[in-house]
């Protein structure tokens, strides 16, 4: 199978960070809302296929094994992801092909694209795999529901609980998924063919799923899925207990302060400084000619 060497990889990636950073406000809108969609798609079968295995490990390897079907649909599709863009754009920054200004553009209008997908899709599995009809004609969260709304809990309510040291746990795991989430891309562009660029994506968003890291935009799909299950059946807080029980629920801004703002600053570390600042510098002098 063919591939691009690591100079040519490097000269690509730029190439594609200026075509994304030229894409008019409602492109990257629809590219960033299709892109959030579909890595909600991942995060949601992640969750119903997680439920009910007992063995943590299994757990973990089977949710990440699931997971990848998002970033391979975006990246064969050509959708904008604000974690891959966060290293992307900045390669053509940095080859001075475009300006920082088209930097902070694209990740604002990808993220805020992202965001809305993610929520949509949130939407979708609440209202429908979520919850389940009863005898009495009523809907009430499910096993799956119920699995959604315990991941939303240790990922919100699991930091909160123990302040400062919640925070600098979340933008660590930010750091080390973001590092993962753009190898994928980086072997993705490697790859020239489709069967390549499937198995480059896969293998590093297994890692970064059954490791246990942050992923600011999945984490639009799950924590919101969580809020809406409890908001909308408020029996789910008693019958979950613990943490969730004590805080009364889940708040918008528990989902911002305690994952997302954090998540958000970490993967561009990860993505930005860990990937692309250093593989422009490792490469630069070897740049092949355009």
């Amino acid at each position: 199978m063919a591939f691009n060497p690591p100079a040519k990889m490097v000269a690509l990636v730029g190439t594609a960070g200026v075509g994304k950073a030229k894409l008019s406000i409602f492109n990257l809108l629809l590219r960033g809302f299709m892109a959030g969609a579909y890595i909600a798609i991942g995060a949601a079968l992640c969750t119903v296929c997680v439920t009910g295995i007992a063995t943590p490990g299994i757990s973990k390897l089977v949710g990440g094994a699931v997971f990848p079907v998002g970033l391979i649909a975006i990246v064969l599709t050509g959708m904008e992801l604000f974690t891959g863009d966060c290293m992307i754009v900045p390669m053509a920054a940095m080859m001075k092909k475009v300006t920082w200004g088209a930097v902070m553009r694209n990740w604002v209008w990808v993220y805020i694209g992202n965001l809305v997908g993610s929520l949509a899709y949130a939407y979708i599995m609440t209202v429908g795999p979520f919850v389940s009809g009863q005898a009495d004609g009523t809907m009430a969260v499910n096993a799956f529901g119920m699995s959604a709304v315990s991941i939303a809990v240790g990922k919100i309510l699991g930091y909160k609980a123990v302040g400062a040291a919640g925070l600098w746990s979340c933008f660590m795991k930010a750091i080390g998924c973001n590092f993962l989430v753009n190898i994928a891309i980086l072997l993705a562009i490697t790859a020239d063919d489709v069967i390549g660029k499937f198995f480059g994506i896969w293998f590093p968003i297994m890692a970064f799923v059954s490791t246990g890291f942050e992923h600011c935009v999945a984490n639009m799909y799950f924590l919101p899925a969580g809020k809406f299950l409890c908001d909308w059946y408020p029996a789910v807080i008693a019958k979950q207990g613990g943490l969730l029980l004590a805080n009364g629920g889940l708040s918008w801004s528990d989902v911002w302060l305690w994952n997302l703002i954090p998540a958000t600053i970490g993967n561009i570390f990860g993505g930005f400084l860990f990937i692309g600042v250093t593989y422009f510098l490792m490469f630069r002098k070897d740049l092949p000619a355009e």
